[in-house]
């Protein structure tokens, strides 16, 4: 298992600047992700060292926002104004994540304007919703991955999660630990993030300069 990539969440109206802020911090160019029809989202994504990236997604107008995890958590935080959703960690194989939670994971596939697909397979978003402090699990199922769209020039060096418990809600506490190899982990008390569990920061190095991302 391993750190695969953290979301922020921007409404449709605002997606374009928020990727042209984040996107100007951090030295890197968002490529245009395409469309989760399945989900009713939309994302940018910016390619990070050490086979990670960041997504920007929006909530579209679509009946699959509402009829799905995913895209119920996206519209849920845009309306509460947006910022960082969750973070999500790869495997090779979800058999056992899936074991946990007593379900299969679900289909996740994009298409990219230049007609380029991405396949997945994810676990967990439900719980995420009301739960911002807990990742969720991805398995790739195609090669070409988003770190690998553009140059790369910054790295995460920190996640600061508002959570007092430290992941106790979470049956994989042992394995998240020892995938954040190179990333620090700071916690901090809900009440600091007005009273709510989640990503409140993410520290990112870029070029010997640490930028911070609220």
């Amino acid at each position: 298992m391993r750190l695969d990539h953290i979301s922020y969440v921007a409404s449709h109206d605002q997606i374009s600047d928020v990727v042209n802020r984040i996107g100007s911090q951090i030295s890197t160019a968002f490529i245009d992700g395409g469309i989760h029809p399945k989900f009713g989202t939309r994302n940018f994504t910016a390619p990070l060292l050490n086979g990670q990236y960041l997504e920007i997604v929006c909530p579209l107008d679509h009946p699959a926002t509402d009829a799905t995890p995913f895209g119920q958590a996206v519209k849920k935080k845009a309306e509460a104004g947006g910022g960082w959703l969750t973070w999500v960690f790869s495997s090779s194989d979800l058999a056992g994540i899936e074991e946990k939670f007593g379900r299969k994971a679900a289909d996740g596939y994009r298409t990219r304007p230049d007609g380029s697909e991405l396949k997945w397979k994810q676990i967990g978003v439900k719980e995420i919703i009301g739960s911002g402090e807990l990742p969720f699990f991805i398995q790739w199922l195609t090669d070409n991955h988003p770190s690998k769209d553009g140059n790369s020039v910054a790295k995460i060096s920190k996640l600061v999660i508002a959570d007092d418990e430290k992941l106790a809600d979470s049956w994989f506490q042992d394995e998240i630990k020892s995938a954040l190899t190179g990333v620090e982990i700071e916690w901090v008390k809900p009440e600091s993030n007005e009273g709510d569990k989640g990503i409140v920061a993410v520290e990112l190095t870029v070029n010997n300069s640490k930028i911070r991302l609220d």
